[in-house]
């Protein structure tokens, strides 16, 4: 067993469980006959080797990093919140709306009013399952999971029967949205190849920041975390429950919708039909927790997943892997940081140990204050 401080354990855990879902890819691909080592190298080649793919894999990570934010904000107060898919389709839906409908609005206007309109939709979303819970306790993994079925198919009712038939090519198909609402930079997609990167990343790096500045600075960021760690406590020092509740998963929602904004604004210009649930949604929980809720790692972790999704088409077409191949691995990596318990047993904390040892010095200090005392005051009585 290795000994190692706290924090060097958090770093350690997700990496190892990065390393086992690798291997676990590559020992399926040498049952399958598959050379693992030309897999990963066309991978990485595929997602970093040129800008295009750099530009794509920073353009698939984007989105993570909102619905990734956003999970881990629910995270934080307590509460699981697997409704992303269905926040960030709400965000994206509305934002595409907007623009379509105000297509002479001038850009300055339009495109931050489409940026919080789907900021509003996410967090609408996400606050109906916040308002069952802090009004009714309703567990929040039922009805964010049922909320998504809603609002996957309410998405499809509302651009088939309710959005004019001007703004939509047919009925699964929305027009491309003018360039007053788009967040694609011509200079910045250039540099990488003509690749579809485009401002939603430095929005995403703000997102960060202000992520942390809020759970690491802030009163707000405070209550919010010591309601996920004692709610009862929490009461007790007289913080608001069900305040905290809805606002984070009003955060939550926000954030995850701003996701949606960025693939609609961003990547793919328009919306479209969805017969699932989105990706970014599950991808972003998942980042959330590979990255332990914490900005950095939510940062690296989603860089990890892009590169994945973005050079795993790279393993199907340079070395003829099956794509599902990429989804092993995935889940690999997601199962053993599952199970980070586990492999947290592999070390053996320093911090524990000098807990303990703390502990005993300040059982013994009081006891002998007192003999001392006592003796002094016996003689003293003598």
């Amino acid at each position: 067993m290795l000994k190692v401080t706290l924090k060097t354990k958090k770093i350690l855990v997700p990496i190892i469980s990065i390393l086992a879902g690798f291997l676990v890819g590559a020992i399926i691909m040498l049952v399958w006959s598959y050379n693992p080592f030309q897999a990963y190298a066309s991978m990485f080649s595929s997602a970093l080797g040129n800008m295009n793919g750099i530009g794509e894999t920073i353009r698939e990570a984007t989105p993570l990093i909102f619905t990734a934010i956003g999970f881990a904000i629910a995270s934080t107060a307590g509460f699981f919140n697997i409704g992303l898919p269905g926040q960030a389709q709400a965000g994206w839906l509305s934002s595409i709306w907007v623009v379509l409908a105000n297509p002479n609005m001038p850009k300055v206007f339009l495109l931050p009013l489409a940026v919080i309109t789907g900021i509003i939709a996410g967090a609408l979303v996400a606050g109906v399952a916040g308002w069952l819970r802090a009004q009714f306790g309703t567990n929040e993994v039922i009805t964010t999971i049922m909320i998504n079925y809603i609002v996957l198919y309410s998405c499809q009712y509302l651009m088939q029967q309710v959005m004019s038939a001007k703004l939509r090519i047919d009925t699964d198909t929305t027009k491309t949205i003018t360039a007053n609402g788009s967040l694609k930079i011509d200079w910045l997609s250039s540099m990488f190849g003509d690749s579809r990167i485009n401002a939603g990343i430095f929005i995403a790096l703000v997102a960060v920041f202000l992520y942390w500045y809020l759970m690491k600075k802030t009163t707000t960021g405070f209550e919010i975390r010591s309601v996920g760690t004692n709610a009862a406590a929490s009461r007790y020092a007289g913080m608001s429950a069900k305040k905290n509740i809805m606002l984070s998963m009003l955060l939550s929602g926000g954030f995850a919708g701003l996701g949606g904004v960025v693939q609609g604004l961003g990547t793919y210009q328009n919306y479209f039909t969805q017969t699932t649930s989105l990706d970014i949604g599950w991808d972003g929980l998942s980042v959330a927790l590979l990255g332990g809720g914490t900005a950095v790692g939510i940062l690296l972790a989603s860089l990890l997943f892009s590169i994945l999704k973005i050079g795993g088409l790279g393993m199907q077409t340079i070395a003829g892997i099956p794509y599902e191949i990429v989804s092993i691995v995935i889940a690999a990596i997601i199962f053993f940081v599952a199970i980070q318990y586990v492999i947290g047993l592999l070390f053996k904390t320093k911090r524990a140990k000098e807990t303990q040892k703390d502990t005993a010095t300040e059982e013994t200090e009081p006891h002998n204050v007192t003999v001392s005392s006592t003796k002094t005051q016996g003689g003293q009585n003598s």
